[in-house]
């Protein structure tokens, strides 16, 4: 966990804040934050096992080639 988040909130406290509630900026700032992280695991599990990320490349860049718009 990273020391730029607050407090963890127990299952209730989540469950009482509404999304509704929730501002378009609190939203970004979480997807951006989520993404952040994501593309740090994605990379780290490069860096470890790059064996089977350079084949998830080439599935990926297969799949790619062979989609229809």
């Amino acid at each position: 966990m990273s020391d730029l988040e607050g407090p963890a909130e127990g299952p209730a406290e989540g469950a009482a804040r509404s999304p509704v509630t929730e501002t378009d900026a609190e939203r970004r700032r979480r997807r951006a934050q989520f993404l952040r992280e994501l593309h740090e695991a994605k990379t780290l599990r490069e860096r470890v096992q790059p064996r089977r990320a350079r084949a998830a490349r080439m599935r990926q860049a297969m799949r790619m080639r062979t989609f229809r718009w």
